[in-house]
């Protein structure tokens, strides 16, 4: 008996360290305040100065650019919300297109870019066609597929020609101008001498 008398306390005492471990862990857990998760609101995460953020196609070549004057973003919606937009449009074969805007929502994994406030998009005149100037209080570039579109009141000058509408939709690859609602429209005539003799630019009003 006195020999196994040590090997009895050594089981003893381990298990009272076994048992003691354990309810220290227990008590600390319950001690510590847990934050609960985080709930997911529509506050920034982060936010950037005079930004710059650029798109490139499969080859890597740069088609689509957004700077501004301040960015933040939004983890509730993905999205991010720009002070003073600028957007550069430059696909192969396309004209290069501008716009700008006072505030701008890119969502949608960067392939919507809303602009709101003044936004104005421009397409720059190449060989074949004038340019193009669309100005409205709402803007949507879709960069990837080169479109914009509104469903509000629009003004568009197409060279000497103007036309003020209610939506209107301007694929840069097709250069397709869709408007469905007209109200003024003022076709110049050296416009459409132009046109007949080297036809690009496409016009059609939807009822």
């Amino acid at each position: 008996m006195r020999d196994r008398l040590p090997s009895i306390v050594a089981v003893i005492l381990l298990t009272a360290l076994v048992i003691g471990t354990w309810w220290a862990a227990d008590y600390a857990q319950r001690a510590v305040p847990i934050d609960p998760p985080r709930r997911i609101t529509h506050e920034p995460d982060h936010w950037a100065r005079q930004f710059v953020l650029v798109r490139g196609d499969e080859q890597g070549m740069a088609i689509n650019r957004l700077e501004g004057d301040y960015l933040e973003h939004f983890p509730d919606t993905d999205s991010y919300e720009v002070q003073r937009a600028r957007a550069i449009g430059q696909h192969p074969g396309s004209p290069l297109t501008t716009a700008s805007s006072d505030r701008a929502v890119m969502d949608q994994d960067g392939t919507r870019v809303v602009m709101t406030g003044n936004a104005h998009v421009h397409r720059r005149a190449d060989a074949e066609n004038r340019a193009l100037d669309v100005k409205s209080e709402v803007l949507t570039l879709l960069p990837d597929e080169d479109v914009v579109y509104t469903d509000q009141p629009a003004l568009v000058v197409h060279g000497n020609s103007t036309m003020n509408g209610t939506g209107m939709r301007y694929d840069n690859k097709t250069r397709q101008l869709q408007v469905y609602s007209s109200t003024d429209v003022k076709i110049s005539g050296q416009d459409t001498q132009e046109r007949r003799s080297r036809p690009s630019d496409r016009t059609t009003e939807q009822p």
